[in-house]
């Protein structure tokens, strides 16, 4: 049975005082501005709103459906009208098999990739929950992708926020507006940094739950977030939808299925039967109400009027419509005319450091005017695995009051050389801005032995000591940094010896230069055991680092004593 379903309201509007931890206590009080339909359920008599800030979530701040979860009732609680009984706790906590096991699978994904996180797949179902009722009840094929595309109101600013076409449709079908997509409900600008393969099929697709799961709980994890920290919970809860009766009803599912769930089979699952755009004149909704014999949907019903389910008369027109529709007025990103730099330092950093500037970038008119709340996305480009900060390689910011959106800081990866990172407006056709960072090796400017001993041996035999050596760029410990080690012919000639002492590979084979070693996170460098032919004499081992540093080191080898003459016969 379908689940009675509140009005989705997006930021802006009225938001009720439901937490997670009152869910028990919902038929007990009620909060301030809120009324009480014939089910029992919470709803808001707000209406949907225009939020220029969208671009700051993963849906655009797109409705969502604001049903609560029933009182673990274990039996159906019948209507006092005509229409259906509302679901049972029972049917409410079951999950389709597909829905679930994509859940589970971020979690355990996340759990390997960032395990600091501490992502709850119950908190992707609530997630779910509330954007797409489960992705239709669970309307998936075996592969885990929805039998029809769900597809969120358009977002052309007619109570809601207005994005214009980032996708040129990819995604959406809509080659003008942006709409969110999919189970998660994603818009396209969003889904295309943070979408992932969640199902190992080699694509990246917002109506695949599998996909749309794993992306999800990547997009709450990013910043360094730990979802154990309340704090941190509500912080990337609201980064996906900005709403605090989003948070709040988010968080009520969220206790719901922690007190347990069971798998349902796919396309079985309750579905939404209300939706927040009834008033609104919008034909679209993230997920279509059927209707079955005998029920009366859940926009005829009065709300807080005890359950009727005669429709509300409507009120008489009182104008005529207007001859034109109406025109929309320009956006700050329409005025946008071209990007400038706002002040970037060089960009160079060593490898696996922080780099210390940041990339600002100014939108401004064709006048040269700066203008406000215009969303830049910044796109690491290049044979790179330098990130943003939070792990991703695409990040998009609201320009300021004076028209500058400044980029996360960037995190040098260990692939050294240039990178580009490309600033372009979302929503709008002007040509990006382009700027080069540099990743450097790491460096040692100091290199000496850990200990004095000398290193000495018999020909033919091996030194009993290794040789250790530490690194250090600047008085600290330089971890990370390139070395080569080879035993040289003279002070004067660096050229490898073919004689004396030597290293072996793993074949046995005598080596004399040893490429490619790295210092440890101490600084350290270790070398393999030396061994010596039968030359004997004195030696030399020289190390050398990226940054210059470099240390000679003696090595000395003593004749084997020779055998003594066996005594003659008397």
């Amino acid at each position: 049975m379908a689940a009675q379903f509140g009005r989705r309201v997006v930021k802006g509007a009225a938001t009720t005082a439901v937490a997670a931890v009152a869910v028990a206590a919902l038929s007990a009080s009620q909060a301030p501005g809120v009324t009480d339909t014939a089910q029992g359920r919470q709803s808001t008599g707000s209406q949907p709103s225009s939020d220029p800030d969208a671009d700051n979530s993963a849906t655009g701040n797109s409705p969502y459906y604001t049903d609560l979860p029933p009182l673990n009732s274990p039996t159906p609680t019948p209507t006092t009208g005509t229409g259906t009984p509302t679901g049972t706790g029972e049917a409410e906590a079951g999950i389709p098999a597909t829905v679930l096991d994509a859940y589970k699978k971020a979690e355990a994904a996340l759990g390997e990739s960032k395990p600091g996180c501490n992502l709850p797949w119950q908190l992707l179902a609530a997630i779910g929950k509330v954007e797409s009722g489960q992705a239709r009840g669970g309307r998936v094929d075996a592969n885990g992708t929805t039998i029809t595309p769900i597809l969120g109101p358009v977002l052309n600013g007619n109570g809601f926020a207005r994005i214009t076409d980032t996708d040129g449709g990819a995604y959406d079908g809509d080659t003008t507006h942006d709409r969110a997509v999919g189970p998660m409900q994603f818009i396209p600008s969003t889904w295309e940094w943070s979408g992932r393969d969640g199902n190992g099929d080699g694509k990246k697709d917002p109506n695949n739950i599998y996909d749309a799961a794993l992306a999800a709980g990547g997009y709450l994890c990013r910043f360094g977030w730990d979802l154990s920290d309340k704090a941190d919970l509500r912080r990337a809860i609201l980064s996906y939808n900005n709403s605090t009766h989003y948070l709040n009803t988010v968080l009520s599912w969220l206790e719901y299925y922690r007190k347990g769930t069971h798998e349902v089979p796919d396309g079985t699952g309750t579905l939404p039967s209300g939706r927040s755009d009834d008033n609104n004149g919008s034909s679209s909704s993230p997920t279509p109400t059927p209707t079955s014999p005998g029920t009366t949907p859940p926009s005829s019903q009065t709300p807080g009027g005890g359950g009727s389910t005669s429709p509300s008369p409507k009120p008489p027109t009182t104008t005529p419509p207007p001859s034109t529709p109406p025109t929309t007025p320009a956006t700050p990103t329409d005025t946008v005319d071209h990007l400038e730099d706002a002040g970037t330092a060089n960009l160079t950093a060593t490898a696996g450091d922080a780099f210390a500037e940041k990339i600002a970038t100014r939108t401004e008119t064709e006048a040269g005017k700066a203008v406000a709340k215009v969303r830049v996305r910044f796109t690491i480009v290049g044979d790179t695995d330098s990130v943003f900060t939070g792990g991703e390689s695409v990040a998009t910011v609201v320009t300021n009051s004076s028209g500058v959106a400044t980029a996360p800081a960037l995190k040098a990866g260990e692939k050294t050389g240039d990178f580009t990172v490309r600033a372009t407006v979302v929503g709008r056709a002007v040509s990006g801005l382009d700027y080069k960072a540099t990743v450097t090796a790491r460096q040692a400017d100091a290199l000496a032995r850990t200990g004095d001993t000398a290193l000495t041996c018999v020909a033919g035999g091996e030194f009993a000591d290794q040789v250790e050596l530490k690194a250090t760029y600047k008085g600290a410990a330089a971890d990370g940094v390139e070395a080569t080690a080879t035993l040289i012919k003279a002070a004067d000639d660096a050229t490898a010896n073919d004689k004396g002492p030597y290293f072996k590979d793993a074949d046995g084979k005598t080596v004399r230069t040893l490429a490619g070693l790295k210092t440890d996170a101490n600084g350290l460098l270790k070398l393999p055991k030396l061994y010596a032919d039968d030359t004997a004499g004195t030696f030399l081992l020289r190390v050398n680092t990226t940054g210059g540093a470099t240390l000679t080191v003696e090595l000395k080898v003593t004749a084997a004593p020779s055998s003594s003459p066996s005594p003659s016969a008397s």
